[in-house]
């Protein structure tokens, strides 16, 4: 990643938490992924070489952008995946001079319309109580050897467990707690 994309995310990633400090309805904060696991996940996408990723949980476009720029290095493409309006993110996305198909739709009912196997990573960072309801959808649309990614994973633990059960108790796959951020939940498709 070139010096200049990483100062504008810097510079985003610090206007998003003197957001949060003074935003009380937590719907509207920016809530964005910390640096060193955002820095992580960039990696792990050119790690297991996906060229399908999708993200559920766009906010203003942090990760989403770190997530672009990886891709772009596999020759692969984004859809981010939010309830929200994208026009921040949209915005965000041009400065930083990358691209993903932004889509605003609910996460659990998109990610229910998904080919069979087709995403190779799926990084989750929405509403964390609702991701369990979501497991078969995420089941059928990872490819076998896919990639979940789960933020808060320490941070908001007890929200984030009911998938975590899930995914422990489903034959085949492997997951793993990375320690970086608020906590990555990684587990692999079984394939």
């Amino acid at each position: 990643m070139d010096a200049t994309l990483r100062r504008f995310l810097t510079d985003l990633h610090d206007e998003g938490r003197r957001l949060d400090e003074h935003e009380p309805d937590r719907q509207r904060r920016r809530r964005n992924l910390e640096p060193d696991a955002a820095a992580w996940l960039w990696w792990h996408v050119q790690a297991v070489a996906a060229t399908r990723v999708v993200e559920i949980g766009t906010s203003n476009g942090y990760s989403t952008i770190w997530l672009a720029d990886a891709v772009g290095r596999t020759g692969g493409r984004l859809t981010s995946v939010d309830v929200a309006d994208q026009t921040e993110a949209r915005g965000n996305l041009d400065r930083a001079g990358v691209t993903a198909e932004l889509v605003t739709a609910d996460g659990g009912a998109w990610l229910g319309a998904c080919p069979p196997g087709s995403v190779d990573l799926l990084f989750l960072d929405a509403e964390r109580s609702r991701y369990a309801g979501w497991w078969p959808a995420i089941r059928t649309a990872l490819r076998p050897g896919g990639s979940l990614v789960v933020d808060n994973a320490v941070s908001h633990v007890e929200q984030v467990a009911p998938l975590a059960e899930l995914l422990r108790a489903e034959p085949g796959w492997a997951t793993a707690l990375v320690p970086l951020g608020k906590g990555q939940l990684v587990s692999v498709a079984a394939r």
